[in-house]
Order: structure tokens, then C-alpha cells, then sequence
């Protein structure tokens, strides 16, 4: 699918200037211009479909989960990864609060 948005963009910019050399020609620019707005508007439908599936199975429980070990984004670091390939999400180190509590004082690795 990704070779075929390829080739439309290609497409379009390969005929938009031919297209716009014919003065006389208006009308059939603004056809070619609606149909290829068309076109790509059923390609990204198309491709929303078809990752629909990926998406409800496997992305929105992986979010889920992930939302359930990290209370609030706002305290960890933004992810990094590792030489091996491994992403790690740090703590931030912050002050405890005045009842003792607050968040540890090292980072935690998930």
C-alpha cells in the first residue's frame, strides 16, 4: 500500500503541469484534480481498513496495559533506548512530599 500512495503522489505531480499548460483547459483540471482527491481518499480509507484489525488486537490492549503501569506521564522521563534494542522508561527523581510519600528517589526500569 505504501508503493501505491508512492505512485499516486508521483502522479500528481507528474500531471499537474501538463495539466495547467492548457489554458482552455480548466475544466478538465479541476475533473483530474477532483479525481485524484477521490482516489486518494479511497486509498486512505482503504488503509485505515485494513489496519483496523492490527490496531483493536494488538495497539489499543498494548496502550491499555501500558496506561495501567504509568499512573501519570508526567512523572517518567521520555523513553530511551539501549545499544541492545531495549526501551527503557525512567522515574523522574523528584523531592518527597512533606508525609514522606512521593515518587523514588531512583529510576525505575520497566
Amino acid at each position: 500500500m505504501k508503493h501505491a500512495f508512492a505512485a499516486l503522489v508521483v502522479l500528481s505531480l507528474a500531471t499537474t503541469p501538463a495539466l495547467a499548460q492548457e489554458e482552455g483547459e480548466g475544466n478538465r483540471l479541476r475533473e483530474g484534480w477532483g479525481l485524484l482527491s477521490e482516489g486518494s481518499r479511497l486509498l486512505l480509507e482503504g488503509l485505515a481498513d485494513e489496519m483496523r484489525p492490527l490496531v483493536d488486537e494488538h495497539l489499543i490492549p498494548m496502550i491499555a496495559a501500558l496506561g495501567e503501569l504509568i499512573d501519570d506521564v508526567a512523572l517518567y522521563e521520555l523513553p530511551e533506548r539501549l545499544p541492545n534494542g531495549d526501551i527503557i522508561i525512567r522515574r523522574r527523581v523528584t523531592e518527597p512530599e512533606a508525609d514522606g510519600e512521593g515518587a523514588p528517589s531512583d529510576p525505575v526500569d520497566l
